[in-house]
């Protein structure tokens, strides 16, 4: 057999997405050494983990400098858009994920939408704003139910769904006058209400050529029946059914194809993770928005499905190398149950004892994403989403029934869960 190259890599974040993907490096053969920074409680058991802010690109290319690192995978949007792409690759370590002009399809709503424009690119109709008076008057031309959306990155929460007028202008005045998301919030986007069902295709790029991890459902609201607040992900299974092979085609033909197009004629060479925001309407496929990075909470149901090593492949993106042509999946379906903190998103209680089973049954998985580690080993809760649940198993009822199996072995106050992800599908079949 032919010798594998080994190489040392660096894990770029602290939440689940990012536990799930140092799991899957340590599975490589390709990986010699994995390290984390910052990480979290459940990281730092398996790997060494360093206490430097994802913000902080210049302590994270030192770090990497020092460990000799061969790749680093960025997990979180910051980073990036901080330019940490554009920091290694001056000092000659590939990064997977964009630089820091790519990064704007995410850190930017009002970019996005304008790229969409620009390229064809089928969305929401749409206005970006800064300024009070041309906003409300938008709203008079198009009224409620309308989308508000914080321009600015917003941990995926800056997403207000007016129901009524008074709703959408209240918005308005919270964003552009108020400090209700900060900065992220001084320029909005108005866009029409989109109606059908939501998915989610994560592509993996090297400039022109990509390719695709199976299509996957996440679910924002905070209450069961897709209700409540939108949070950062309460849960999210794969693959979806509602993308037929059919669909995956027009997806790549009028999406994926026309955006690393239209990146190129923009002059960006985007590598890294695509994650499209997709609503599948009753006109056809509608993009809401695309991420620059893995989706969270929906890597850990993807990274587990996957067969092949995926570390080759993020390496070959970070160099804008050739990519396989497709990536082998397991069979079945596979589901992630998040267990928040109680009043998350709003405030919740942090320093709370968890109680983890000892053995996980088969094809369970159990990540870490809000959380700490004691000095004497014991793991507590530190952010309002704080863990994450898999079950991979033949069909998506029965990886359903697993994961939920080891939700109620897992224990700390306050503990909260959505009991239905995966509804949609699991009505369907």
């Amino acid at each position: 057999m032919p010798t594998v190259s080994k190489i040392n890599i660096l894990v770029v974040g602290s939440g689940g997405r990012e536990h799930a993907l140092v799991q899957k490096c340590l599975q490589s053969p390709m990986s010699d050494l994995v390290i984390a920074a910052p990480g979290n409680g459940g990281m730092a058991s398996e790997v060494q983990c360093f206490d430097i802010l994802v913000e902080d690109v210049a302590g994270i290319v030192a770090l990497a400098q020092q460990h000799l690192i061969g790749l680093v995978v960025i997990g979180p949007e910051v980073p990036l858009s901080l330019g940490l792409v554009n920091a290694l690759e001056k000092v000659g370590i590939p990064a997977y994920g964009p630089n820091r002009a790519g990064a704007q399809l995410e850190s930017s709503k009002a970019f996005c939408k304008d790229f969409f424009a620009r390229h064809n690119i089928p969305t929401a109709a749409y206005g970006t704003f800064t300024e009070i008076e041309p906003a409300l008057d938008y709203l008079n031309e198009n009224p409620a139910p309308i989308v508000v959306k914080a321009s600015g990155l917003a941990a995926g929460k800056g997403v207000i769904m007016a129901q009524t007028q008074a709703e959408a202008i209240a918005a308005v005045h919270d964003m552009l006058e108020g400090d209700a998301f900060g900065t992220s919030g001084k320029e909005i986007v108005i866009e029409e209400t989109l109606y059908g069902e939501e998915a989610s295709i994560h592509v993996i790029t090297s400039g022109q050529k990509f390719v695709c991890l199976p299509p996957s459902q996440d679910h924002k609201r905070a209450g069961e029946g897709d209700t409540g607040l939108n949070t950062g992900g309460m849960g999210a299974y794969a693959p979806a059914s509602r993308i037929t092979s059919q669909m995956q085609t027009e997806i790549e033909e009028q999406v994926i194809k026309p955006t690393l197009a239209g990146l190129k004629a923009d002059g960006i060479d985007y590598r890294g993770t695509l994650y499209a925001g997709l609503m599948l309407t009753d006109k056809g496929v509608k993009v809401l928005e695309y991420n620059v990075r893995f989706g969270d909470p929906e890597t850990q149901v993807l990274l587990p499905m996957l067969a092949d090593d995926l570390v080759p492949v993020l390496l070959a993106s970070a160099k804008g190398e050739d990519l396989p042509v497709n990536l082998q999946v397991h069979d079945g379906a596979s589901i992630v149950i998040v267990l928040a903190a109680g009043g998350y998103p709003e405030s919740y209680t942090k320093g709370e004892v968890i109680e983890i089973p000892k053995s996980l049954p088969a094809k369970s998985a159990l990540v870490h994403a809000g959380t700490i580690r004691d000095e004497d080993g014991g793991i507590r809760t530190a952010g309002g989403r704080v863990l994450g649940v898999s079950g991979h198993a033949a069909t998506l009822q029965e990886a359903a029934s697993l994961a939920y199996s080891v939700c109620d072995q897992v224990h700390f106050k306050g503990k909260y869960l959505r009991r239905d992800i995966g509804h949609r599908e699991l009505n369907r079949t």
